[in-house]
């Protein structure tokens, strides 16, 4: 025991050396050494899980030098490991106040901005971090991340193919540019998009699923019909991917396939609104069919039990009416 504790007092005598000598070299004013040894504390303390005494030790260097930016730096991330994003924002946007040349700090203000839906003040700071490092990765994707938030689908676009072209073999920015085409209702650049991420990761379900409703969109029933039920063998509990099974075929008028696809896609998330209104149209087209009114009235069920859990939705209005004609 007595060795590991001489280990560790070797390891912060090295590692107080090394931030001293850092800091200095960095052009970092330490105007009381006491700062640099409260933040070596606090890095002991934060790998000790002891977050509370690291963060007070934290304030303590912050109050010795009123111009240590690493120990709002730290604070910053202690909290946003806390998920305490409000204060880990507070910590970072001092950080860069003081240091403004970190990029570090602008890059981790912009995602804690971004955990918290706080997405005009994460652009900001996104596009920060951006000036300083204008080939990240991360700020480029994350800016743009944060436009679409903001139905700003033309910067969402820009920075999107900014990060494309940093790294063009990452699914997931190769996903975002296919969802940003969608809003915009670029179809067919949606779907290349999410064809480049499927050649990336041919097993990337939710890519599977928002391509498949592209081809939803665009009449192409039996491919989005295929690569449904190819995405539900890779993940069979997946709720989403049966409402669109259902409504796909609905399309393809195999009505009793629907209901069967909408049926589980309730039985895997029990207030799934759009599967209940899903159900109750297929119900009522095979009621019509058949001509059997307790089909009619168990589609008026389902639309009720839909309007039951989101009485806002967007169709709302024709749901009540259609519910009112049906239900005579």
């Amino acid at each position: 025991m007595f060795c590991a504790l001489n280990k560790r007092a070797v390891g912060l005598f090295f590692l107080s050396v090394f931030i001293l000598i850092f800091f200095i070299g960095c052009g970092q004013a330490v105007k009381r050494p006491e700062a640099v040894k409260l933040y070596v504390d606090a890095v002991e303390f934060r790998s000790s899980d002891a977050e509370s005494k690291a963060i007070a030790s934290l304030r303590m260097a912050s109050q010795s030098d009123k111009e240590f930016s690493p120990a709002y730096s730290l604070l910053g991330d202690i909290y946003r490991d806390m998920k305490d994003y409000r204060s880990s924002a507070e910590a970072y946007a001092k950080a860069t106040e003081l240091n403004p040349w970190s990029f570090r700090d602008y890059f981790n203000l912009g995602r804690v901005y971004q955990f918290a839906k706080r997405f005009r003040q994460a652009v900001v700071a996104y596009l920060s971090a951006i000036e300083l490092k204008p080939e990240h990765i991360g700020a480029n994707f994350g800016a743009g991340q944060a436009y679409y938030q903001l139905n700003d689908y033309n910067n969402a676009l820009v920075y999107g193919k900014r990060a494309s072209r940093i790294n063009p073999s990452l699914s997931e920015v190769q996903k975002f540019l296919g969802d940003v085409y969608e809003s915009q209702g670029a179809y067919e650049e949606a779907v290349s998009s999410y064809k480049r991420a499927l050649e990336i990761d041919s097993n990337d379900v939710n890519v599977m699923v928002a391509l498949a409703v592209v081809y939803l969109r665009t009449g192409r029933q039996s491919s989005s019909n295929e690569l449904l039920r190819a995405a539900l063998k890779i993940q069979p509990e997946n709720n989403t991917a049966y409402q669109y099974l259902g409504y796909s075929y609905l399309q393809l008028g195999e009505v009793d396939k629907a209901i069967d696809s909408y049926k589980k896609a309730i039985e895997i998330k029990k207030e799934d609104w759009q599967a209940y209104r899903g159900l109750g149209v297929a119900y009522m087209l095979k009621g019509i069919k058949t001509r059997q009114k307790a089909l009619k009235l168990a589609a008026v069920e389902y639309w009720r039990k839909s309007l039951e859990i989101n009485p806002k939705q967007a169709r709302g209005e024709k749901l009540r009416r259609l519910i009112d004609k049906y239900s005579q």
